[in-house]
């Protein structure tokens, strides 16, 4: 389906769905109220497969379709997705219909909500696309790949009304959000500094070229980035139990700077109540380095790129003591913070139990869910920016109000990127 006429039949069909989603309005080819939310998945890698397990577990849930270019993991991801339907209570044999084209998938109108489950660079385009056909929208982190690509996913979210999480999903963890509420509070006193350990800002990519998979559709995975031949090193075979490793990659990904900073800078954001802004400066290392790199907010803040000591993991220092973690373990100096209870007067983060039904129970409500488009824009930013430092090597002063450099044009070229043929956002 070509880009302008699946922009002319989202724009048609999409104005009666901007408000009640699709499983409300009833009739042929819908379920009734209280029932079925009906979910197609965008990428059928590894990822799609915890997803798709933690996702029907929410028992309003049922998997109508799928779309990939692979073949194999399409195929394997049917599979899975037509027991997990069948397993439900009074879920009953659901078939799962597969397509290349992602376009086919949300131009269904039986289709409730989508999951994006592809690599980072399809992102914004698929986001974008799913909004103008009234789906409601689950995205994997980091939520887009450039700034502009972020900001452009939040309009058409909130063009067409849509609920859309990022899958931010430490937030919906206890030791997380009782930790940010700590540090939210003020009980390790004024906060200092945070100390943020993930891996390296991402790389260019230079791997040598591979003969295509003839079960592979290279063109389309590709998409709207850049056009270099096939490596396996960025779509590995079916037979592969590891993560892609796209995620490194100029073009693709961001490094572990996005891949894992998505969670654990995220976590520093939601601390400092940042969740609408973010730094203001942004000063990288001496010497090239891929480490060392200092966020600096408005109140004085600094947040630190570096490896404290432990691995993708959190430290924040206050005037009065620290709290540590990650997803392993949750310390203090201050015995007892961890187990404390909030008092009466105290500020209440979002409480989520379970990211997942979060997401659903906001569809049903139509409720901003604890990771909104917007939140997870400012902390994919956030990440993206550091990228920027890192490859620019200077600091660079950044106004989150504006989503623009201070005074620096070459910087504010890197906040987007260019697509590739007819690919485009089309005005967002």
């Amino acid at each position: 389906m070509k880009r302008r006429e699946f922009v002319t039949k989202s724009a048609l069909g999409a104005g009666a769905l901007a408000v009640v989603p699709a499983h409300v309005l009833g009739g042929r080819g819908r379920t009734a109220p209280g029932d079925r939310i009906t979910l197609g998945y965008l990428g059928t890698g590894k990822q799609s497969l915890g997803l798709l397990g933690s996702i029907n577990a929410c028992p309003e849930t049922l998997v109508l379709a799928a779309c990939d270019v692979d073949r194999k993991k399409l195929a394997r991801f049917r599979a899975a997705a037509e027991k997990a339907n069948e397993e439900k209570p009074g879920g009953g044999s659901q078939p799962v219909t597969t397509y290349e084209n992602y376009r086919e998938l949300l131009d269904r109108k039986d289709i409730d909500a989508v999951v994006i489950a592809s690599p980072d660079h399809w992102h914004a385009m698929m986001a974008v696309d799913a909004a103008r056909a009234g789906k409601d929208i689950y995205c994997e982190k980091p939520m887009a790949l450039t700034v502009a690509e972020g900001r452009a996913m939040v309009r058409a979210a909130e063009k067409y009304g849509r609920v859309f999480q990022t899958g931010n999903m430490q937030r919906s963890w206890r030791n997380f959000r009782h930790a940010c509420e700590m540090v939210y509070n003020g009980y390790i006193g004024q906060v200092k500094e945070i100390n943020v350990s993930v891996g390296d800002p991402v790389m260019a990519c230079e791997l040598p070229a591979e003969p295509e998979p003839d079960y592979l559709n290279w063109d389309l995975w590709v998409g709207p980035t850049l056009f270099r031949n096939y490596s396996q090193v960025l779509a590995p075979p079916i037979e592969y139990d590891g993560w892609a490793l796209w995620r490194l990659y100029r073009g693709f990904g961001g490094g572990y700077v996005t891949d894992w900073g998505a969670h654990m800078f995220d976590i520093g954001q939601w601390a400092l109540g940042m969740d609408r802004s973010g730094p203001v400066e942004f000063i990288p290392p001496e010497k090239r380095a891929t480490r060392g790199l200092q966020m600096r907010y408005e109140n004085g803040v600094v947040m630190n790129h570096t490896d404290w000591g432990e691995f993708n993991a959190v430290q924040f220092i206050g005037s009065g003591g620290t709290i540590e973690i990650s997803r392993d373990f949750y310390r203090s100096d201050i015995p007892g913070l961890t187990e404390k209870t909030l008092g009466s007067n105290d500020k209440r983060l979002y409480h989520s139990d379970n990211h997942y039904q979060d997401w659903i129970d906001a569809i049903k409500n139509r409720t901003r869910p604890v990771s909104d488009a917007e939140t997870g824009h400012r902390t994919a930013s956030l990440c993206n920016i550091v990228n920027i430092a890192y490859t620019l090597q200077r600091p660079l002063k950044w106004a989150p109000a504006h989503e623009r450099f201070i005074d620096d044009a070459d910087a504010d070229a890197l906040l987007s990127r260019p697509f590739r043929g007819n690919w485009d956002l089309d005005g967002f």
